[in-house]
C-alpha cells in the first residue's frame, strides 16, 4: 500500500482554500486543484509499505503522540516547488510553525531508523495546486507574486492521520488507515 502521515486542514478553512485556488482560473494555465476533501499537510510520506510495516508506523506513532499536545497554527503566504522558473507545484505555507517543526523533525529521526528517507524539509506546506504545463507562465508567476502574503486563518493540529493513497486517473483516493489524538 502507499501510506503518508499527515495533518489535515481545518474544514472551517478549506472554502478558503477553495477561494484562493479560483483565483488560479483566471491564469488560464494548466493546472490541477487539490480537491478540497484531499486538503492536508504531508507530515511523513512512506511510499509503498507493506501491512506489516504499516503496523509498525503505527505503533511509533502510538508511543510518541503521546508527548505532544494541540497547537495552534496559522496557514499564510504561498510559495512554489521546485522554483519560480519551474513550477511544478504551488502551495501555502504555515506562519508560527516551530511546534509542527519540530514535531516533524523528532518523528523523523525515528522513521529514519526503520529505514525511511530523511526529510529535506522540516517547513510544513500545504499543496492547494499541481501546475501541469508551461501555458501562460507569466500570467501564474504574476498572480503568484500578488498572493504571497495570502492569509488563510488559524487551526488547532489535534490529531496526526495515517492514510492510503490510491493513485487514479482521476486524481488521488485517500483512505484514513488510523488516527492519532495529540493530547
Amino acid at each position: 500500500m502507499r501510506a503518508f502521515l499527515a495533518v489535515d486542514v481545518d474544514k472551517k478553512l478549506v472554502n478558503e482554500i477553495s477561494e484562493v485556488q479560483k483565483k488560479f482560473t483566471d491564469a488560464n494555465a494548466q493546472l490541477k486543484f487539490v480537491e478540497p476533501e484531499n486538503l492536508h499537510f504531508t507530515f511523513k510520506f512512506f511510499g509503498d509499505i507493506s501491512l506489516e510495516k504499516s503496523e509498525e508506523i503505527i505503533d511509533v506513532v502510538q508511543k510518541k503522540i503521546d508527548n505532544y499536545k494541540p497547537f495552534q497554527i496559522n496557514i499564510r503566504g504561498m510559495g512554489v516547488f521546485p522554483h519560480m522558473g519551474y513550477i511544478r507545484v504551488i502551495w501555502v505555507g504555515v506562519e508560527q510553525a516551530e511546534a509542527f517543526s519540530q514535531m516533524l523533525k523528532d518523528f523523523d529521526e525515528t522513521f529514519i531508523k526503520m529505514g525511511f528517507k530523511k526529510e529535506k524539509s522540516y517547513d510544513p506546506h500545504l499543496t492547494i495546486v499541481r501546475v501541469k504545463g508551461a501555458q501562460n507562465k507569466e500570467a501564474l508567476t504574476s498572480l503568484i507574486k500578488e498572493l504571497e502574503e495570502v492569509e488563510i486563518g488559524e487551526m488547532m493540529v489535534e490529531k496526526l492521520v495515517l492514510k492510503e493513497s490510491e493513485l487514479t486517473p482521476a486524481g488521488p483516493i485517500y483512505t484514513n488507515l488510523k488516527e492519532f489524538e495529540l493530547k
